[in-house]
């Protein structure tokens, strides 16, 4: 019969054999899954040695083939904006550096090595895949004459290790049950999956029980990332260098695709607009603390990703024991109609509110 990528191949896409191929799509998902989860057993745990403590506000991954330009790219971005020069060295990776952008700390990292075949297991990739994971954003660098190939393998690869690019998880409810079959719910047409390719699907991971409620037109892919449950939606940035050699008709173009930004790492060119989108995505919120009877220190921002910006967020990510003494909140900015006003610590803070904690 052959390997699955390759009956899925050899399958005519039709009706009839739809949910076939949403069965070998769930086959191939899983034995994925199996290659970058490491086997359990012997001492050691996984990914031994190597992961980088995860310092500053955010965390950037910076992916790309060999001689792209990528190392360039980083020392000239961490030299320009840098306070603190390379300081962790661990045998597999250098932490570049940290850079300062508009009072957060980000952290940028080197990921060497994603590319071609480390999500088959080959060479230290599952590790990389590992601290990949954890970024908060990913910046794919490609050479400006030959990018459109390398964006494709270097997707392929982040897409295979479950890491889904500018993308939101897929509207799809799903919760298991003990009896009852499957309940299969939509509420809008689907025009790929219907109740046997979900059944054929769940069969393959040994779910025979569950409701499965369909909000948006999804595909078998969006359902089996779904119940793989393992997924990380990160935004991503393609980084297109060298563009020092080409022409400004060439560079027009360029400025129209999305999630693009044009650089020449060499001459530092168009750095700005780069840490300007960067920080577009990484979506960041700087509140500013004030001391009783003092002025606001607008220096250094407690930075909350944008997803945990409540009072309460704020408070454990400057000391867990903050929460305990916690009276109220006086806040400035616009996340309040009266400045300042007073707060609990369920309120969800803006970017760069000013907020001053009474304690008990």
């Amino acid at each position: 019969v052959g390997p699955v990528p390759l009956q899925m191949a050899r399958t005519q896409k039709n009706k009839a054999t739809a949910h076939h191929l949403g069965l070998l799509k769930a086959r191939l998902a899983k034995l994925r899954r199996e290659l970058i989860t490491p086997k359990g057993g012997g001492g050691g745990g996984p990914g031994e040695g190597f992961d980088v403590a995860k310092t500053g506000d955010a965390r950037i991954g910076f992916v790309g083939f060999p001689s792209v330009g990528k190392s360039t790219l980083l020392s000239n971005l961490a030299g320009v904006y840098s306070e603190v020069a390379a300081y962790e060295f661990t045998t597999l990776t250098t932490v570049p550096g940290v850079i300062r952008y508009k009072g957060a700390k980000i952290q940028l990292l080197d990921l060497p090595g994603i590319i071609e075949g480390a999500k088959d297991g080959k060479g230290r990739g599952r590790q990389v895949i590992a601290v990949a994971r954890t970024c908060n954003l990913i910046l794919i660098v490609l050479d400006v004459l030959k990018p459109l190939g390398h964006k494709k393998i270097i997707e392929n690869e982040l897409e295979g290790f479950g890491i889904r690019l500018n993308s939101k998880p897929p509207n799809i409810g799903f919760k298991k049950k003990d009896k009852g079959g499957i309940n299969l719910t939509a509420t809008c047409p689907q025009s790929e999956l219907d109740t046997e390719t979900v059944k054929s699907i769940l069969a393959e991971y040994k779910i025979h029980n569950a409701d499965v409620t369909l909000r948006s037109d999804a595909t078998a892919d969006d359902l089996i990332d779904v119940v793989e449950g393992n997924r990380v939606y990160i935004p991503c940035i393609y980084v297109l260098n060298k563009i020092d050699q080409i022409s400004i008709e060439e560079l027009d173009i360029i400025y129209k695709v999305p999630h693009c930004v044009p650089i020449s790492a060499h001459h530092r060119w168009n750095f700005d607009d780069l840490l300007e989108k960067i920080w577009d995505y990484l979506k960041l919120v700087r509140i500013y603390t004030k001391p009783k009877g003092q002025l606001p220190d607008y220096t250094s921002p407690v930075v909350l990703p944008y997803c945990k910006t409540t009072v309460e967020d704020f408070c454990m990510k400057i000391h867990k024991n903050l929460i305990k003494d916690f009276k109220y909140a006086l806040v400035w900015g616009s996340s309040v109609k009266h400045n300042p006003q007073k707060v609990g610590k369920d309120h969800t803070l803006e970017d760069e509110d000013v907020i001053q904690i009474v304690k008990k």
